[in-house]
């Protein structure tokens, strides 16, 4: 393979022109102890990258320098920030250490590099590993904000030089941008390296789609700014005699929005009616910013009608990430709508550099609240130990892709959302305390679920209760990142108080039988019941998975069980028809117990009058015996969960038909001759022998107990269908009674 010489003198050329360029961009910005700074940074990266060159061919030295120059002229940052791009690469590809760095340019460079060096393999490994990586850059923003905003320009000029990569390469790398650096620009407020960082991933990942939007914008491009000057040219004439001092761009929507819009709209590019907008920028003092920007909004709407759903305040309200803009949609001549957004100078520096453009108009950065609350979010996060490294990336991308929605208290504190978050984010971003004891919300004075999607203007208030505890099903309620991670630490320590009570309960089941819960027994229930570890058996123990059947199933291949004792205890004699007296019998009917189906002495429970086909379980009371329940009982929960080591298997079997007594609750709405329609459908078509029935009326509903004698629950059944269909009737079920 021939080698392509290199001209050494052009290469010198080249790298000394660039470097004046970053130079030109530091003017009115540095004096002179920061281009010495700059100045040494320079040369310390000729030093270490000298004789390296990139996959392209090129010096690795143009490498740092345009990050620099991205650093400076586009992120809009300082002399120590420049200095920091130009020796990002040094200690991690050359002999250089930070204790170098620290005693040429102190302890500030030394961290912000420090911290760069360390997230700089963030996307070499495996998913998890990708992830903690990532977990640790964001580390870095609680020390310095800096590093991840040279860590974006890094990240930007590798996008724009990835041309000479393998594709496999350009796919990872393009992917990566997309699920993480392309957010993470928009949440810095850093819009057009977002948009370039996206545009750019686009191209790598749908080369065909992109290529395909780029040819159709340049067709359509000439034709379209002709037809944007001169619907500009009207508002133009309209500011001047009103005395702005403003300036008016044309622009093209990104390539990738425009792709977004197609695949989540199903529309074709030529359906895609706003690729084209303008901006209107004009230069007013900071007390008359939000009025001047409505004056101009009343100015372009004098002219051209705007779309009524289609305005975005972000000057009232400004975006979490600082955007400050006021957009509208209105219908041009020719009818085509047109975006166009009105913002200050001061509003355009900072939706283009983000919060570096802060720095200019204060003078302490450190006090900007939004871009504060929002590192102290990523510090909570990072703050959850028991939260894996991927749980964590998820959760932070809640947070970085959401749009926006601003909801208030009642005491009128406005509160920043996610799109589609519900009362329950709302009660977590108020305090942690609250959201785990929420118990009910009202949104504008009236109760609504918690998982109703708020709407920006609406008034939260939030309802406590010490005694109510968060559920698994709130993870399904809720949009936040904080909300989520705070809910699943709850759930976290909620298991483990759950699964101390599932040894305790294992505890009492064992001693019940006269068992030890040994370390040797609980390794064979482990074994038997393929679980790792003991507290995951006790947290099956404690929640119901592992119930008195499987406990049953492995005493008795342990050679030991409770299953004997209720065998001998409750054995049926031919003296024993406890039963027989409860019912009207015509022959025997069969509930038979345990896993030989034996049949014991028992009597039904009257607070869930059991019949056969109903699943049931039996409980050994300690005065009256064998009480048969239904398994959906209201009592079941609670005496099995106490008393498990009580209760037994219990079936019915098939036998000759007997009448048992079942009483049904009716719902619906009050109609003519209801009470006549049901009396004949259970009397003259199913054959049943009413009991009572007691209907009550009140404001055009209806409420009723009807109690009849049945053969069984297919019976009971059929019953429940037949009345259903009977109009006015809205909900038919079996009547409890708690004991």
């Amino acid at each position: 393979m021939n080698m392509i010489p290199f001209d050494e003198e052009k290469e010198k050329k080249e790298i000394v022109n660039r470097y004046r360029a970053l130079l030109r961009f530091t003017e009115g910005k540095a004096d002179n102890s920061d281009k010495k700074m700059i100045r040494t940074a320079f040369n310390l990266a000729l030093d270490a990258h000298a004789g390296v060159r990139r996959k392209s061919g090129e010096p690795y030295i143009l490498h740092p320098i345009e990050v620099a120059i991205i650093v400076a002229k586009e992120i809009g940052l300082g002399a120590t920030s420049i200095a920091a791009a130009l020796i990002h690469d040094v200690v991690e590809d050359s002999d250089y250490t930070l204790e170098d760095i620290d005693r040429l340019f102190g302890e500030k460079v030394a961290k912000i590099i420090d911290g760069l060096t360390k997230i700089s393999g963030v996307f070499d490994q495996n998913v998890s590993a990708q992830a903690e990586n990532f977990r640790k850059m964001l580390l870095t923003i609680s020390d310095d904000i800096r590093v991840i905003l040279i860590k974006l320009a890094d990240r930007l000029h590798n996008m724009r030089t990835m041309d000479d990569m393998p594709s496999h390469k350009q796919l990872k790398i393009a992917s990566e941008t997309l699920y993480l650096y392309a957010p993470l620009a928009h949440r810095l407020g850093l819009y057009n390296i977002k948009t370039e960082l996206e545009d750019l991933s686009l191209k790598y990942t749908e080369p065909e789609v992109y290529r395909d939007i780029i040819l159709k914008l340049k067709e359509s491009k000439a034709d379209e700014m002709k037809y944007l000057k001169r619907f500009s040219q009207k508002i133009r004439d309209d500011l001047n005699r009103e005395g702005f001092d403003f300036l008016i761009k044309e622009r093209t929507k990104s390539v990738y929005s425009i792709r977004k819009k197609m695949v989540n709209q199903g529309i074709s590019f030529d359906e895609v009616y706003d690729k084209f907008a303008i901006r209107i920028i004009i230069n007013t003092p900071p007390e008359r910013e939000k009025s001047d920007c409505w004056k101009v909004y009343s100015i372009v709407t004098d002219s051209y009608r705007p779309s009524p759903d289609r305005l975005r305040d972000w000057v009232s309200a400004p975006k979490s990430n600082g955007y400050e803009s006021l957009h509208t949609t209105v219908m041009g001549p020719e009818g085509h709508w047109v975006e166009v957004q009105i913002r200050t100078q001061r509003m355009d520096d900072k939706a283009e550099r983000g919060y570096a453009a802060h720095w200019k108009y204060k003078e302490d950065s450190s006090s900007d609240e939004k871009l504060e609350r929002w590192i102290e979010r990523i510090r909570e996060l990072l703050e959850s130990p028991e939260q894996s490294a991927v749980d964590f990336v998820d959760n932070f991308k809640l947070d970085l892709f959401s749009d926006e929605i601003f909801v208030f208290t009642p005491k009128g504190d406005m509160k920043i959302l996610p799109k589609g978050a519900t009362p329950l984010d709302f009660s977590f971003e108020i305090h942690t305390e609250v959201g785990l004891k929420t118990l009910g919300t009202k949104v504008n004075g009236k109760l609504v679920s918690l998982n109703y999607k708020l709407k920006s203007g609406d008034q939260v208030e939030i309802i406590t209760s010490n005694k109510y505890k968060p559920k698994e099903e709130w993870l399904n309620y809720v949009v936040s990142a904080r909300a989520k991670s705070k809910i699943k630490s709850a759930l976290r320590e909620e298991k483990k108080v759950v699964a101390d009570q599932g040894r305790a309960t294992l505890e009492r089941k064992m001693n019940f039988i006269k068992v030890r819960l040994t370390d040797s027994l609980v390794q064979k229930m482990l074994n038997h019941f393929n679980i790792k570890t003991p507290q995951e058996l006790y947290y099956k123990v404690g929640n119901g998975v592992i119930d008195n059947r499987h406990l049953r199933e492995f005493t008795k291949s342990d050679n030991r069980g409770i299953y004997s004792y209720i065998k001998s205890k409750f054995k049926r004699s031919a003296k024993q028809d406890v039963i027989e007296a409860k019912k009207e019998k015509t022959t025997a009917t069969k509930l038979v117990f345990g896993t030989k189906e034996d049949e014991l002495a028992y009597s039904l429970a009257k607070c869930c009058n059991p019949i056969p086909g109903d699943s049931v379980f039996g409980f050994i009371t300690s005065t009256e015996g064998l009480k048969v329940h239904r398994n959906n009982c209201p009592n079941a929960v609670s005496l099995q969960s106490r008393y498990a080591a009580r209760t037994i298997k219990a079936k019915w079997v098939q036998a000759d038909r007997d009448k048992f007594v079942a009483e049904i609750v009716i719902k619906g709405i009050d109609t003519v001759g209801l009470v006549n329609k049901v009396t004949q459908i259970l009397s003259n078509n199913l054959n049943v022998n009413i009991r009572g029935i007691n209907i009550t009326a009140d404001e055009g509903l209806f409420e009723g107990i009807i109690t009849m004698e049945i053969e069984d629950k297919l019976h009971l059944d059929k019953v429940i269908e037949n009345l259903g269909k009977v109009e006015g009737i809205e909900s038919i079920s079996r009547e409890y009674k708690k004991i």
